[in-house]
């Protein structure tokens, strides 16, 4: 069997480099986009591969045709930039030649998933039970350990949080290679991720390796079966994408449909379901010219089988809405931009809580010794975030530092004092919190 399989392996090595991968960039076919052809040889998970390239760039991709039926694979995407032009920078363009074609051939079959190994920093993975005030308190672990977070991604969906961050030792700047410490880290930081829900799980890994981010995000949501709804889940079914998925017994497919608002990175977060679900996409066709989405998926087990039960019909729906669900930024968007020091994040997520906002979403980098945060907070008692609120929360952190971005109306004009902001503000502002095994006052 293991001689076989290195046959196998051997095979497709020689077969690739008969066929390498060829890519064409085309900006005269279509009128508004660029036009980007990617030729290669067949293998599991190369759509994903391809998406994730043009994602990571922040292309957005406006239509796309995808066959992959037999050994050979075939892409066509219109892409353009983020303010909807076609894509004329030589270096993107250059980049995109280098990654996708002769000169990468794919080789690294791990691209998308793979793990590599970084001295810089630390990779910490959470997963647990979503609650107000959450990434304060694992900001608070952090920086109470020494530990600045560099980098760091938090999503949260149907009640479940998911965080990947990059930390360094505040001492030595760079990973943490302290066996007691990092045992330490991950054990205060289990203890914060169950807080009162012993009912549902939560899990810490520390690492020195390097993964996608994103991509690592749904695995742990997936994981985590955040796609399970409770019975009464009373949300919208407007809210929720349109998603089918219905066999064509004539040609053994499965075919799943997709209609949803558009946004940045769609394509991606379903290709990367599909793909960790083991699926296989044979052909697509992708439509993301107008507000709306329309995506359509010709899709196989690995095994070679089409859907074969209604289980599985309505996993992959779940699955898929999940996927889409993740990343649809609810609340009010904030930006913050400064000099980058240990406990920024802690200092700035405690002053988010004890004004009753919740974080829904986080992005957090460094770049250059300077911090550039953005985040999604919505108020934590489920009313609108009040101008006031904001007006307060920029004055204790800098006007110039922290910006509102996105839409206006989502502030709340008038201030209409809720009683559970103050008793909340209060305890907060007043509360030793001692349920990580420390003792912090935000007095």
């Amino acid at each position: 069997m293991s001689f076989s399989n290195d046959m196998d392996d051997e095979y497709e090595k020689l077969f690739r480099r008969l066929n390498p991968p060829r890519v064409v960039i085309d900006n005269e076919a279509c009128k508004n986009a660029t036009v980007i052809r990617v030729d290669s040889a067949n293998k599991h998970g190369i759509l994903l591969e391809v998406v994730q390239v043009l994602t990571d760039l922040n292309l957005i991709i406006t239509k796309a045709y995808i066959s992959s039926d037999g050994g050979w694979f075939m892409d066509v995407f219109n892409v353009t930039d983020p303010d909807g032009n076609k894509v004329t920078d030589e270096a993107i363009l250059d980049y995109i030649t280098k990654s996708l074609g002769p000169e990468s051939c794919f080789t690294s079959s791990m691209r998308s998933v793979g793990v590599k190994q970084s001295m810089d920093h630390t990779a910490i993975e959470l997963t647990g039970s979503d609650r107000p005030g959450l990434l304060s308190e694992v900001s608070a672990v952090l920086t109470h350990l020494k530990c600045n977070v560099v980098n760091a991604e938090v999503w949260t969906h149907n009640m479940r949080a998911a965080a990947v961050m990059q930390v360094t030792d505040e001492e030595t700047g760079s990973a943490i290679t302290n066996p007691e410490k990092l045992s330490r880290i991950k054990e205060l930081l289990c203890n914060v991720l169950k807080g009162s829900n012993k009912s549902r799980g939560a899990k810490t890994v520390v690492s020195h390796g390097v993964t996608h981010t994103e991509r690592r995000l749904h695995q742990m949501m997936f994981a985590d079966r955040d796609y399970e709804r409770a019975n009464n889940d009373v949300l919208d079914e407007k809210q929720r994408p349109n998603v089918s998925v219905v066999n064509w017994c004539e040609k053994d497919y499965s075919v799943v449909t997709i209609t949803s608002k558009d946004r940045p990175k769609l394509l991606f977060d379903t290709v990367c379901t599909l793909t960790d679900m083991e699926y296989v996409v044979f052909h697509a066709n992708i439509d993301a010219e107008g507000p709306e989405a329309h995506q359509e998926y010709y899709i196989k087990h690995i095994d070679g089988s089409p859907v074969k039960s209604e289980a599985e019909r309505q996993r992959i729906i779940q699955c898929l809405e999940a996927a889409i669900e993740r990343r649809v930024s609810e609340g009010l968007k904030l930006e913050l931009c400064t000099t980058d020091r240990v406990g920024l994040l802690s200092d700035v997520t405690r002053i988010f809580r004890e004004n009753s906002l919740t974080v829904t979403r986080a992005e957090v980098t460094t770049r250059a010794g300077k911090a550039v945060n953005t985040f999604y907070v919505s108020d934590a008692s489920g009313y609108p975030v009040d101008a006031k609120t904001i007006d307060s929360i920029r004055q204790a952190i800098g006007q110039t530092i922290l910006k509102v971005k996105g839409s206006p109306e989502e502030l709340k004009p008038v201030s209409q004092e809720s009683p559970t902001r103050f008793l909340f503000g209060g305890l907060f502002k007043s509360r030793s919190f001692v349920n990580f095994g420390l003792v912090r006052s935000y007095s």
